[in-house]
């Protein structure tokens, strides 16, 4: 299998032997896309993260486009020593540091992370699989996050106060999490209530229930948790609104309007009745009947890396490779959903493929890197990712092993860099959101 990495300096350097400064579709699977156009995601791909860190906007990836606020943490310069090893050297200090501080500290590494971290990560899994483990842990001192900021914080209300929760590289943040913050959502909910009251209907049901995705930040989750509300995952995304409307009357959802979408379509939910919320409008853009008369109200945030996937990809799927299964994640486009043969979560595409027939071909929606582990894991099936080209999620591109063994040679030292530390009254408030969403099972 070649590595997105070896891709990405592959056609970075011919892209340099020619001379040439337009973006480069890398092509992870073989797969072209005849006549299509290179994409977002550019020769920035073949940098070291620390060479972009601190520059403004998320970085080369998928949401390079996105507009990040001002006030998102950056990551300070990490010492030479780390940033001029080799891929070798810094292997065997991450192979050291770990060895020393054994069960002291626990690795969490997310389904989108490199292979080069994967591979010296204790836990393997989506962001609540992460979250999990380390409430499972109480022996360890602290947790070295790779993932994004959004999914430390999570660790961190979930795991013992004495425990830290540490991100190896500030810079990974979410751009899909950015997108809802928690001065536009309280702004939100206060011209919601002044639409739809707060008073309950004959049945006791509130005029509206927040839900929020996993993917946002604490502070969100802990305005659900003190205005009757509840979190999700997209493993059981359908469960949560069930538990919502039988509470409300309505729900408003953030901050991914797709798999908010692609939900409530599935419960039978009409799209008329599911008005998008824009933040920068008064209202949201929608008026006070179409308000009244909705069922869902989504919030405008989605999720770079599942935006990429069109139609037109599955089409182009079908016809190159008769008898092929597409599935694709709930954080796609609804026509997308819709043309695919199944969605799911990110274990639920996993299930699927570890269930398929050997001789299988399947198409999937979702982040490369996770794609390509795939295919390394079942020889006996053909993967390919339904993009063509190489597009990694920016952030979670940002943890890079020279970040990883400064963290964990830090902590040798005695130090405790980038905690991610949730305050009390927060956690607390964001805790009761959470035990809501364990409380609904799929």
């Amino acid at each position: 299998m070649t590595s997105v990495q070896e891709l990405i300096r592959g056609a970075a350097a011919e892209e340099a032997e020619r001379g040439h400064r337009r973006p480069i579709a890398l092509r992870p699977t073989g797969r072209s896309a005849p006549g299509q156009a290179a994409t977002s995601c550019d020769s920035g791909l073949a940098r070291d993260p620390w060479a972009v860190d601190r520059a403004p906007g998320y970085g080369p990836g998928a949401s390079t486009a996105d507009a990040i606020p001002g006030d998102a943490p950056r990551q300070g310069p990490l010492p030479e020593r780390y940033t001029d090893a080799s891929e070798e050297e810094l292997e065997r200090r991450i192979v050291a540091a770990k060895a020393r501080l054994g069960d002291r500290v626990r690795i969490l590494g997310h389904f989108y992370q490199r292979d080069e971290i994967v591979r010296h990560a204790d836990f393997v899994g989506d962001s609540f699989m992460l979250a999990q483990a380390a409430k499972a842990s109480p022996e360890a001192e602290a947790f070295v996050f790779c993932g994004v900021h959004f999914m430390a914080e999570t660790a961190d209300i979930l795991s013992g106060p004495e425990q830290a929760v540490i991100l190896p590289n500030l810079a990974a943040g979410c751009s899909m999490a950015d997108m809802a913050t928690i001065d536009q959502v309280e702004r939100c909910w206060r011209e919601l209530v002044q639409v739809l009251g707060q008073e309950p209907d004959a049945e006791g049901r509130q005029p509206v229930i927040p839900v929020t995705y996993m993917n946002s930040s604490a502070a969100i989750k802990a305005f659900c948790g003190r205005n009757g509300g509840i979190v999700c995952t997209s493993s059981n995304a359908r469960a949560v609104l069930e538990w919502a409307f039988e509470r409300g009357r309505r729900v408003v959802f953030f901050p991914d309007q797709h798999l908010g979408r692609n939900t409530a379509k599935a419960m039978g939910v009409a799209e008329e009745a599911m008005p998008l919320w824009r933040a920068h409008l008064p209202l949201g853009g929608n008026t006070a009947e179409t308000l009244r008369e909705a069922r869902v109200i989504l919030w405008n945030g989605f999720c770079s890396v599942h935006k990429r996937f069109t139609v037109d990809q599955i089409e182009r799927a079908r016809a190159e490779h008769p008898g092929v299964r597409v599935i694709v994640h709930p954080e796609c486009p609804a026509a997308v959903v819709e043309a695919a043969d199944g969605s799911g979560s990110t274990e639920y595409i996993r299930r699927e493929i570890a269930a398929a027939a050997p001789g299988s071909v399947i198409a999937v929606g979702t982040e490369i890197n996770l794609v390509n582990r795939l295919q390394h894991q079942h020889p006996e099936l053909t993967i390919f990712c339904l993009d063509p080209v190489v597009c990694p999620c920016s952030t979670m591109y940002r943890i890079h092993p020279a970040y990883l063994a400064w963290t964990l040679e830090s902590l040798l030292e005695g130090l405790t860099p980038n905690r991610i530390a949730v305050p009390r009254a927060v956690a607390e408030e964001s805790r009761v959101a959470l035990e809501r969403m364990l409380a609904a099972k799929p």
